[in-house]
């Protein structure tokens, strides 16, 4: 099957949207545009059930059963139990609060396994645990790739390691990394793994009960949806763990790491995505729930990899810039982070008048970018695209390259 892309950019109202005519938007690793069911069910929450949910009038019951369908869908999809996924304001408070929890459940001389890959935003809250006395590993990246290897792992774990965390991908190397390996690996040493992510779900939903993670953690908004943190923790480990929440909401799973109430709308409208792949998944001869999520990660995934490929090639042929990351479409997600003489912030800019939308600088990327060499006063730029770019929107983005370099 080839993506539709005709009928994938129909989805989005934002590309029938006057003022955003004439440019091509490449900071989606920022925050994806929303699709048309997720903005449709957010603007029916907020106008007809904006109450309380779950009481029994119906503008409530039926609010708090479109909340209940968001979960149950998600769920399926994602390859979990119903009560399995949370929500929260961000992936970044969600990874502090399992943070707050694990430092109360890991026990004296134990260790906790992070990577100077990642995003800030995952690793920072595991860090800060080295001022309560905890020990923090780090799993460090190749200085001329900007890839993990296994067997640096596999010596870390010899020492007493609780908890290994690490990327699905990074938010500037684009390197996918093997998680079910990894999970295998650091399962087989007794410890748990937290998997960030939230740059690799906007290519694909993954089947994360395949994955073998004991939390995996994305954002909704760049999933085209609204501005949610969704964070999945299997049973076993999720009821092991301190509560969080209120104490009378203990004993629900996804209560226990959500301390204040959830935001009732934007959990009601992430079902909107749910709505998205299955339809696209009908609309090329695929099934609904569980098929549809492995249906639409196929299709988006080919699509980039496609689509992607001649951007890799036009940068590593550019003597002035530095890709980072692998060069082969089929290994990384569509998030090229470049390294330029010049400041990147700067060139991002000097994008914007040729109808690139694009940004330069760290990408709360600091330690990443530091590893492999890259002058964080000069930053990187940075062109992220999903599914609904078109080829001829890259090869815009080359054009308008080849006028600022």
């Amino acid at each position: 099957m080839t993506l539709d892309i005709a009928w994938v950019r129909a989805q989005f109202p934002a590309f029938d949207e006057p003022s955003l005519q004439g440019q091509a938007f490449f900071e989606n690793a920022g925050g994806s545009y929303t699709c048309r069911s997720v903005i449709d069910r957010l603007h029916r929450f907020y106008t007809e059930r904006k109450v309380q949910p779950y009481a029994p009038y119906d503008a409530s019951r039926l609010g708090g059963a479109e909340m209940d369908e968001a979960r149950r869908r998600l769920a399926k999809m994602l390859g979990v139990e119903t009560h399995e996924v949370s929500f929260g304001p961000s992936t970044t408070q969600n990874t502090y609060v399992l943070a707050q929890a694990v430092r109360k459940w890991i026990k004296p001389g134990q260790s906790i396994v992070v990577t100077n890959q990642d995003h800030e935003a995952n690793s920072g809250p595991w860090r800060r645990l080295a001022e309560e006395g905890i020990s923090v590993l780090e799993w460090q990246i190749d200085p001329d790739t900007g890839e993990l290897n296994p067997d640096d792992l596999a010596t870390l774990l010899e020492q007493d390691v609780a908890l290994v965390c690490f990327p699905h991908c990074s938010n500037v190397v684009g390197a996918i990394n093997d998680v079910a390996g990894i999970c295998k690996l650091a399962k087989a040493a007794g410890a748990r793994t937290v998997v960030d992510g939230v740059s690799y779900a906007p290519h694909g939903f993954p089947d994360v009960g395949a994955l073998g993670c004991d939390v995996y953690l994305f954002s909704a908004y760049k999933t085209y949806g609204p501005h949610q943190g969704i964070m999945v923790i299997h049973e076993d480990w999720g009821m092991e763990l301190p509560n969080q929440g209120h104490h009378f909401n203990g004993d629900t799973l996804y209560y226990r790491f959500t301390p204040a109430g959830p935001d009732h709308a934007q959990v009601a409208a992430s079902a909107g995505m749910a709505d998205y792949f299955e339809a696209m998944s009908v609309h090329h001869g695929g099934g609904k729930g569980a098929d549809a999520a492995r249906t639409s990660h196929d299709l988006m995934r080919d699509y980039e990899v496609a689509v992607l490929q001649p951007l890799l090639d036009y940068v590593s042929a550019k003597n002035a810039v530095r890709l980072i990351g692998p060069a082969d479409a089929a290994r990384r997600a569509p998030t090229v982070a470049m390294a330029l003489e010049t400041d990147a912030e700067e060139a991002a800019a000097k994008l914007a008048p040729h109808g690139i939308m694009a940004g330069g600088g760290d990408f709360y990327a600091q330690r990443p970018l530091s590893a492999v060499g890259v002058d964080l006063s000069k930053g990187v730029l940075r062109v992220s695209f999903v599914h609904y770019t078109t080829k001829d929107e890259v090869d815009a983005l080359m054009g308008a390259l080849d006028q600022i370099l």
